[in-house]
């Protein structure tokens, strides 16, 4: 939303601080951007703009990276993906996931099936084949759009169940830790 326009953002920004636009705008960066962008996205000061991403960056929220002579802020990617597989196993019992784990394997399965391939790299070269009609090409870009998904929440998934004990246990221990200084 904030990456495609400024006249969508105008709405939301009347009734936020200038930090939370900012922050609203970092939450949806999916490749590096410049103080400037960024402030001009959150309709915010650059100087207010630039302390909000150094604090972002002191949190390890941010990254700061150099692009040429300007520096520019991406997403901690790496803290992202363990946020979601963070997400996955609190929110999800181990058999939910497993549950998730075996549907997403079923429809791939019978994406292979119906078209006859292994991968959703192969139903893509078929798109160009030229007997095709509109809706048969639109079906082909919609099923590899889902298939790519699939494979990522099918990667995710696997980490989480792989990781499932670990942090079940410690999340244990925090609770238990607590727990014991409060009384």
């Amino acid at each position: 939303m904030v990456e495609s326009s400024r006249d969508g953002v105008q709405s939301w920004t009347e009734s936020m601080s200038a930090r939370d636009r900012i922050r609203a705008v970092v939450d949806t960066l999916r490749e590096p951007r410049s103080v400037n962008w960024i402030s001009e996205q959150a309709d915010a000061a650059w100087s207010t703009t630039n302390e909000e991403l150094q604090d972002l960056v002191d949190q390890g929220q941010l990254r700061r990276v150099e692009a040429g002579e300007t520096t520019c802020y991406q997403p901690d990617y790496t803290r992202l993906l363990f946020e979601e597989i963070r997400t996955l196993i609190e929110t999800n019992t181990r058999e939910e996931l497993r549950n998730e784990l075996t549907a997403i394997t079923e429809e791939i399965e019978e994406w292979q099936a119906t078209y006859d391939i292994e991968t959703w790299e192969e139903l893509e070269q078929s798109l160009a084949d030229g007997d095709l009609t509109s809706a048969e090409l639109r079906e082909r870009r919609d099923v590899i759009t889902q298939w790519e998904e699939n494979l990522d929440d099918r990667r995710l998934i696997r980490h989480a169940l792989e990781l499932y004990s670990d942090v079940k246990a410690a999340r244990d221990q925090m609770i238990d830790v607590a727990d014991r200084t409060m009384r």
